[in-house]
């Protein structure tokens, strides 16, 4: 259970990883041990509810091991809570500390414990003692969290001066002041925390410890005494002693304080009065001192020499002890001075300081000289400097926001005074309460580093108010005044030029031995100011001469009047009110020029009337002109002077100007409106126009023509609203005028009172006609024709409206409502008689998206129909998709007898109204029966296309050519007459008798038996498109049966196996005495053609064409295989034929040995044989292994052959080994009678060697040889011998 807790398995995870332990069988083992108490300590640490301070630990020890018997080393894990046992105190120990006093909840995997757990527990190593790793914590980690980077976050205490670190507050909220306070008394509180455990180290490990010889102390002095060994001993003992004190008093004084601040002195001291502190203490123990006893008596005299150096150590000790003492008064101001949130903790701390200075100097017996008072008070001054030099950093300083720069140098120097006027403060104390002894220490070294550096603070801080100076004066107000930004911005670079020279500083600008650079480095910024202020009038007094606008110069000058900036250039800038007031005289000239140029045809705001806009544009100018005049007369000494009169004189002559040509416009209007507002008043509210916007005369009527006995009503005809534009601008003139102030006449306010009124007659009237308007337009002609009396009605009831009413009516809203009432009535009528015919649209859409060619599909087995079957199939699909076309055809007729009777009243079928409306819809289904044998062509040519197979053709071998079945013909006559048949079914449709929507009865001719129906079938099939798409057809289908003529050709390849006679080929082959091999090859011919038929596709799809070949392929294989059944029986009889003779001769030669050899002739038979058999061995093997290998050929191509044969096959080698091994047992049986024989042979021999020689001696004596040379002697001699 407690290996599936998340917990637990977390805490195995940190365990293996901190203790670097290979695998977590170790783990696994702990939680196993006895009886689980170890697996009950780890739960009970994650469940026990813990109470406010009590500590929850949970500790794990590792223990490493050797077996002795295998040497294996072994790793054991231990656990205990809230104890380190006495036997692991020097090991590493892992602790898991708990941070809450709940239940640590379970969590759901170990994914989630990885989130949680870190939350809950803080773990670590402790590799060392305790107290050296919580000293290295506390050094390291958080004394550095708390001081310096507290700084370096704060940025030195200023990052909530305004404008510094923006992005950073938006970021985050600042931490309050009193969070920073808090912040530096833990610091302080650390620090002490850490000095304690120093202390406490170095007593328990301190690097002096006096050592203590191991003998035993124990009786009187006398008894100890009286053992001159032990005596000598001890003397040795403490003249050891006396040379260790000796060395640690020279080193402690030869020791200085590692650091130039003051907390090195404190740190100093500490560590010195640890060290001596250390020693007395153990002078002090019981061993030692009766130790030093038994020397006093014994009269040692190393013991004067101790007393000596003890009383030294004892003096240092207490020196150091009280120096301590009075330096820790001081400690948290110091601290202050190092590590204090911002200069505004230092200039607190610095009074506060000189005050426990001033203790110091009082009570302190070693601080109360010159010589440590004044080194004391150096080390702060260095401190201070060093603080302030790290603020105040120059190479940073002009990056900050100004403000702060400001602030920052400001303080620095703040500091700086602080601490001199301190020290002069308690001086004057000191010196007053003429008891203590004065401060005459070198102010040289105290001060003169620090004046010099708040010197340099003062030299930033007035560069630093220059450039806020140069930036105020050089802002948007100046640029917009002047004109020439560009300029502004070049004279602000060369501002921002200012402080390069600054941040490039190669020296310490705060090492007072750089005086004489600093000072170069700060004229040559003063003379580059003077240049940037002289530039700057310049560009003032030239920019004055070209304002841009009085009034913003006006306002620039006001405000420099009350802003510090640059005293030059301010006195310069109080020098321009004349160029503003000649600025001002050229801007009422331009704005004279723009009145006179533009007067006639004044540019008018949006929506502003003629009259109206043409004043508000006249006192728009009179306004630009007032505005900055009555600013001038508020500052008196610039109206009062001569240009200032003259100004003022030239500005009422121009406002009189433009004040008549603003009563010479109203006048003007007045009488207009005086004649035509009348007029505008009696125009009716509507008129007639046609859909071009043409206004119809009103002697004309549009209404009704007369053509015979028949009215007709004339279709484009419109109504529109008759307000008149002159009107709506007299209305908009008065209510402008009226904002203006203007008194208006009687007429034209009461009409601008009626305005919401017309306003509301003109929206519900625009509504009317553009009712009326729509219903016109979504009135097709057959619609109309069908409504002309009721759109008659509908136009006589608006008509009033172009004709009766005008705008000084008060029947307009009932006009309104009979209008809106007419609208309504035919809209409703409309709207029945236009449902109708979307019914009759969707059926007559249901013809044109009918399917008449709907492919059957394949079985589960992917079998295909045939030609004739999908065919026969398509037909009867197509005959039940007709029959549901005519019924929704024949549906068509009633829904016209419903129109018939919401327009007529009447269901005839056959209104004579409605004849014009019935030949529309018969055309709109004689082009829906168009579309759809069209559609479904198409469909049909693009499926006979397409590469979806739909019908399937055998193919078949009639030799000796490979023919379809059916024939390509008939297929080409079948998808011919599928499509005939498409057309043929529009023969369903009867057409409708003449004027009427009843279907046309069958009329019996004469000398026909069948009444003719008039059908759609004959208009149908005579259209071009329909018969192009039939050739269309018929030409994809001759493509596709030459597509597959061509592929069958292929097949041809193989015509030679039908071709061809085979008992005349096999008769010549058999005449040229195969070989084997020769009949292999032609097995091997055969049956790689059977071999290739078979791995060829048994279908083949030509677009919607699946060639089945299967029957093709069979045929082809039954060939082949005839052929290799004709050559096999070729092969067999060659084989039997070889196989009987060989039979037959090894019998023969059977019988041949079986002679008996009585006789010399029988011996040389029997030998004959014998010697025949060898010699014929090799040509029997080679028959032997041709005849098997004949009929293992026939074997292997599955050729009959009879049992007889192939057991004779097999045994024949047998027969030939049998007498080739009988004729040897022969030969060697014949041993005795081949001696027999060949004795008689030698003796033979000798004879014939007898016979020999006698012929040889008379063939010499006696034959040609014997005459010499004479030829023809011996020629005739030979003859006659």
């Amino acid at each position: 259970m407690t290996r599936d807790d998340p917990r637990v398995e977390w805490i195995k995870n940190a365990v293996c990883v901190l203790f670097d332990l290979p695998d977590s069988g170790c783990f696994e083992e702990l939680l196993s041990r006895g009886d689980g108490e170890e697996e009950q300590k780890i739960i009970s640490f994650l469940n026990i509810v813990t109470e406010e301070e009590a500590p929850s630990t949970l500790f794990f020890f590792k223990n490493v091991r050797e077996e002795e018997v295998e040497v294996e080393i072994l790793v054991e894990l231990h656990v205990d809570v809230n104890n380190i046992p006495g036997r692991f105190e020097k090991y590493n120990v892992l602790y898991f500390l708990r941070n809450t006093k709940e239940t640590i909840t379970e969590p759901v995997d170990i994914n989630e414990a990885n989130n949680l757990m870190p939350k809950l527990i803080e773990f670590g190593m402790m590799n060392d003692h305790p107290l050296m790793t919580l000293r290295g914590l506390l050094n390291h980690v958080y004394i550095s969290l708390l001081s310096v980077n507290q700084l370096r976050l704060t940025d030195g205490g200023y990052h909530g001066v305004a404008g510094s670190q923006d992005s950073q507050e938006k970021q985050q909220p600042a931490e309050s002041r009193g969070a920073f306070e808090v912040r530096d008394d833990l610091l302080h509180s650390t620090h002490k925390f850490l000095q304690v455990i120093d202390q406490t180290l170095q007593q328990l490990e301190g690097e002096f410890k006096l050592h203590i010889p191991d003998i035993d102390l124990e009786g009187e002095v006398e008894t100890l005494l009286s053992n001159p060994g032990m005596v000598e001993k001890l003397e040795q003992c403490v003249m050891n002693w006396h040379t260790q004190i000796t060395i640690v008093i020279e080193e402690q004084k030869g020791k200085q304080p590692q650091g130039p601040g003051p907390l090195a002195e404190i740190e100093f001291w500490r560590e010195r009065f640890a060290v001596l502190s250390s020693l007395s203490e153990q002078l002090n123990l019981p061993v030692v001192k009766k130790i030093l006893d038994v020397m006093t008596h014994a009269d040692s005299f190393i013991m004067q020499e101790l007393e000596k150096t003890t009383a030294e150590l004892r003096k240092y000790n207490e020196e150091s002890a009280n120096n301590v003492q009075f330096l820790t008064t001081l400690e948290r101001h110091f601290r202050n001075l190092v590590t204090g949130l911002d200069f505004k903790v230092v200039l607190d701390t610095i009074p506060q300081l000189m005050n426990g200075l001033r203790i110091i100097w009082i009570l302190s017996r070693h601080y109360s000289t010159d010589e440590r008072l004044e080194s004391l008070m150096e080390r702060i001054a260095w401190e201070l400097s060093e603080r302030v030099a790290r603020v105040v950093n120059v190479c940073v300083l002009f990056k900050d926001k100004r403000a702060v720069a400001k602030a920052k140098a400001q303080d620095g120097k703040q500091v700086l005074d602080q601490w001199k006027a301190s020290y002069f403060e308690v001086r004057a104390r000191i010196e007053k309460s003429d008891r203590d002894p004065r401060w005459e220490f070198n102010r040289k070294k105290l001060f003169e580093n620090t004046d010099y550096m708040a010197s340099i603070c003062q030299d930033l801080y007035n560069i630093l108010q220059t450039l806020d100076e140069f930036y105020i004066i050089f802002g948007p107000e100046l640029k917009a005044v002047t004109g020439d930004p560009k300029r502004i911005d070049d004279v602000l670079h060369r501002v921002n030029c200012l402080i390069k020279p600054l941040e490039e500083l190669t020296f310490d600008p705060f090492d007072n031995r750089k005086m004489s650079s600093w000072k170069m480095v700060i004229q040559q910024f003063k003379s580059d100011v003077q240049a940037i202020e002289r530039e700057a009038i310049s560009f003032i007094d030239h920019s004055f001469k070209t304002l841009r606008s009085s009034s913003a110069a006006f306002d620039l000058l006001l405000k420099f009047k009350h802003i510090r900036s640059r005293d030059a250039i301010n006195n310069q800038l109080m020098k321009k009110f004349n160029d503003i007031l000649a600025q001002y005289c050229k801007e009422m000239d331009l704005l004279n020029d723009i009145f006179m140029e533009l007067k006639d045809n004044p540019p008018l705001n949006k929506n502003h009337p003629p009259v109206g806009g043409a004043i508000f544009w006249e006192r728009f100018l009179l306004d630009r002109m007032k505005y900055p005049i009555k600013r001038f007369k508020k500052a008196r000494e610039l109206m009062d002077s001569e240009e200032g009169k003259v100004v003022e004189s030239k500005f009422i002559e121009l406002a009189l100007r433009m004040r008549d040509y603003e009563m010479e416009l109203y006048n003007h209007w007045k009488s207009e409106i005086n004649q035509t507002l009348p007029l505008l008043m009696k125009r009716s509210v509507l008129i007639m126009v046609n859909s071009t916007g043409t206004v119809y005369v009103d002697s004309i009527q549009p209404n009704t023509t007369a053509q015979g006995s028949k009215r007709i009503v004339e279709k484009d005809v419109r109504y529109s609203v008759h307000f008149a534009p002159e009107l709506q601008e007299i209305i908009s003139e008065t209510k402008h005028l009226d904002r203006l102030g203007i008194l208006l006449p009687n007429e034209a306010q009461n009409v601008a009172v009626l305005e919401d009124k017309f306003l509301r007659y003109k929206i519900e009237l625009k509504k009317l006609v553009n009712h009326y308007n729509s219903l016109m337009d979504n009135l097709n002609d057959a619609e109309f024709s069908l409504m002309a009396d009721q759109v008659q009605e509908l136009r006589q009831v608006l008509s009033s409206g172009s004709k009766l009413v005008n705008w000084n009516s008060l029947g307009i809203p009932k006009f309104i409502q009979r209008g809106n009432q007419a609208t309504s009535k035919f809209e409703s009528l409309m709207n029945k008689v236009q449902k109708n015919e979307r019914d009759i649209e969707d059926k007559l859409k249901s013809i044109e998206s009918a399917n008449l060619f709907k492919f059957p599909t394949a079985n589960k087995t992917g079998h295909l129909p045939g030609i004739k079957e999908f065919c026969d199939l398509i037909e009867s699909e197509r005959a039940k998709v007709v029959n549901l076309l005519v019924n929704k055809y024949a549906a068509i007729t009633p829904l016209l007898t419903k129109m018939e009777s919401l327009i007529m009243g009447t269901s005839t079928g056959k209104a004579k109204r409605m004849a014009q409306f019935y030949a529309y819809w018969e055309h709109k289904i004689f082009d829906s029966l168009t579309r759809m044998v069209l559609q479904n062509i198409q469909a049909f040519n693009n499926a006979l296309m397409g590469t979806t197979p739909l019908f399937q053709i055998d193919t078949i071998l009639a030799a000796p050519e490979i023919a379809l079945l059916p024939k390509s013909s008939d297929v080409y006559k079948l998808i011919r007459q599928c499509v005939a048949d498409c057309v043929e079914s529009t023969r369903q449709f009867v057409r409708w008798m003449h004027g009427s929507c009843i279907q046309c009865p069958p009329q019996y001719v004469d000398g026909e038996d069948k009444p003719f129906v008039f059908t759609f079938y004959n208009e149908v099939c005579q259209l071009p498109q329909i018969n192009e798409q039939a050739t269309v057809i018929s030409q994809t289908m001759q493509r596709l049966l030459n597509g597959i003529s061509i592929y069958l050709k292929t097949w041809m390849s193989y015509r030679a196996l039908w071709k061809l006679d085979k008992a005349i080929v096999m008769e010549k082959f058999a005449a040229k005495k195969p070989t084997c091999v020769m009949y292999d090859e032609k097995f091997q011919f055969y049956v790689k053609v059977s071999n290739e038929v078979a791995k060829q596709p048994l279908v083949k799809h030509e677009h919607v064409i699946t060639l089945n070949l299967e029957p093709l392929a069979r045929a082809i294989q039954e060939n082949a295989q005839a052929w290799v059944t004709s050559l096999g029986r070729l092969l067999n009889n060659s084989a039997r034929e070889e196989l009987f003779n060989l039979r037959n001769e090894l019998l023969k030669l059977s019988d041949n040995l079986k002679r008996s050899p009585n006789t010399l002739e029988d011996l040389k038979f029997v030998l004959g044989t014998i010697t025949d058999i060898r010699d014929m061995s090799l040509s029997v093997e080679m028959r032997i292994s041709d005849i098997q290998e004949r009929y293992r050929t026939l074997s292997m191509y599955n050729v009959e052959t009879s049992e007889e044969e192939l057991q004779l096959s097999a045994n024949i080698y047998i027969l030939w080994s049998d007498l080739f091994k009988e004729s040897r047992r022969v030969d060697r049986s014949l041993g005795k009678v081949k001696k027999t024989f060949a004795e008689i042979t030698l003796n033979q021999i000798e004879e014939y060697k007898q016979e020999i020689s006698i012929f040889a001696e008379s063939f010499n004596m006696h034959g040609p040889g014997a005459v010499g040379d004479d030829l023809e002697k011996g020629k005739s001699t030979r003859t006659l011998s």
